[in-house]
């Protein structure tokens, strides 16, 4: 049985996901956007909900990672509009200080939550599994 990581190298030999970070910390979408490009990922970066909601290409993304608390709008309610928006691609939300309430509404719409600082492998790891699994 080939592993997670196996498959998707197998698949980024032909086109490697697409992975959109949503944040409003510039060095937080830096950093991701270095670490991911380092495993094999295409990234896009955007600085909050309203510009990733102005791209509209939504069908170039494998897979969404984004922070819950931004201005003008959280993750949570992003990954709604998204939804709405018959989005379907995987989503991943981060968070600095995760509550009870924040994880309970993560995990009704199926959102997996990976807590800031993002140490390890944890963040990575729920990227390649949406992106095999999509």
């Amino acid at each position: 049985m080939q592993s997670a990581a196996a498959a998707l190298r197998y698949t980024m030999a032909d086109k490697p996901p697409i992975v959109t970070v949503v944040d409003d910390d510039p060095a937080v979408c830096g950093s991701l956007k270095f670490s991911l490009e380092l495993e094999g990922f295409g990234v896009r970066t955007f600085g909050g909900a309203a510009e990733v909601l102005s791209a509209r290409d939504f069908d170039a993304c494998d897979c969404f990672v984004i922070d819950q608390r931004m201005d003008g709008m959280t993750g949570l309610e992003l990954i709604s509009k998204l939804r709405d928006l018959k989005v379907r691609a995987p989503m991943i939300l981060i968070v600095g200080q995760p509550n009870p309430a924040v994880r309970a509404r993560a995990a009704k719409v199926g959102i997996p939550v990976v807590e800031k600082p993002l140490l390890g492998d944890a963040l990575i790891d729920k990227i390649r599994q949406a992106c095999t699994h999509n």
